[in-house]
C-alpha cells in the first residue's frame, strides 16, 4: 500500500479549513490534526501558514470550473460568458462555504504580503481570461464598447465576489441568478 503524502494531506486539509473558515480562524494545529500529520512536519514542507495559504490561492484560482470555454475560438464570446457563469452559478450555487479568493480578500493585510500578492496573480490571470471573450465580443459588435474589456472584467470578478457573499449570507443563490439577468442586459451591445 502506498504511503500518503504528508505534503498533499496537509495541503489538502488547509485548503478544506480555509474554505471553510478562513485564513485567520485556523492554526497550523488545526490543518495538521484535520490531515492527522504531527505539527512538527507543517515546517518540513511549508515555511509558514501564509506561504502554504499563498499555495492554495494560486492553485484554487486555477478553478473549480472549466475556465477553458472563455477562450474557445468556436464559441461566440457572449455564449463563452454565459456558459462560464451558468457553470460558476451551479457550483456556487450548491456551495456553502463561498469563494476561497472572496475570504482571503477580506481578510489580506499588510501582515499578509504572500496571500495579497497569490490573490492579486489569480484576479489578473481571470481578468485575462474574461477580457479576452469580452474584447473579441466588442471587436465582433455583441458586446457594448464604451468600457474598455478589462474594466468590464474587473467589474464582472467583483461583482461576482459579491453575490457569492450574499448567496452564502442568504444561503439562497437569488444574487447569481440576478448578477447573470444584470450583467448580461447591461453588457449586451
Amino acid at each position: 500500500m502506498p504511503r500518503r503524502s504528508a505534503r498533499k494531506a496537509i495541503f489538502e486539509a488547509a485548503m478544506k479549513q480555509f474554505i471553510e473558515r478562513g485564513f485567520s480562524a485556523c492554526s497550523v494545529e488545526d490543518i495538521t490534526k484535520a490531515a492527522r500529520v504531527p505539527k512538527g512536519s507543517f515546517y518540513n514542507h511549508f515555511k509558514s501558514k501564509q506561504s502554504l495559504a499563498a499555495e492554495i490561492v494560486t492553485e484554487y484560482g486555477k478553478g473549480t470550473t472549466d475556465r477553458s470555454v472563455l477562450t474557445n475560438p468556436a464559441i461566440a464570446p457572449v455564449t463563452r460568458l454565459k456558459k462560464h457563469f451558468a457553470a460558476l452559478n451551479a457550483y456556487f450555487s450548491c456551495c456553502t462555504d463561498g469563494c476561497l479568493v472572496g475570504k482571503f480578500m477580506a481578510e489580506v493585510s499588510v501582515d499578509t504580503p504572500q496571500i495579497r500578492e497569490s490573490l492579486r496573480r489569480v484576479l489578473n490571470l481571470w481578468g485575462e481570461q474574461l477580457s479576452s471573450a469580452l474584447a473579441e465580443g466588442q471587436r465582433q459588435g455583441s458586446i457594448r464598447k464604451d468600457l474598455p474589456a478589462d474594466d468590464l472584467a474587473a467589474f464582472l470578478i467583483d461583482s461576482y465576489e459579491g453575490a457569492i457573499l450574499r448567496t452564502r449570507l442568504e444561503k439562497s443563490p437569488r444574487a447569481l441568478g440576478y448578477f447573470v439577468k444584470v450583467v448580461f442586459s447591461s453588457i449586451i451591445a
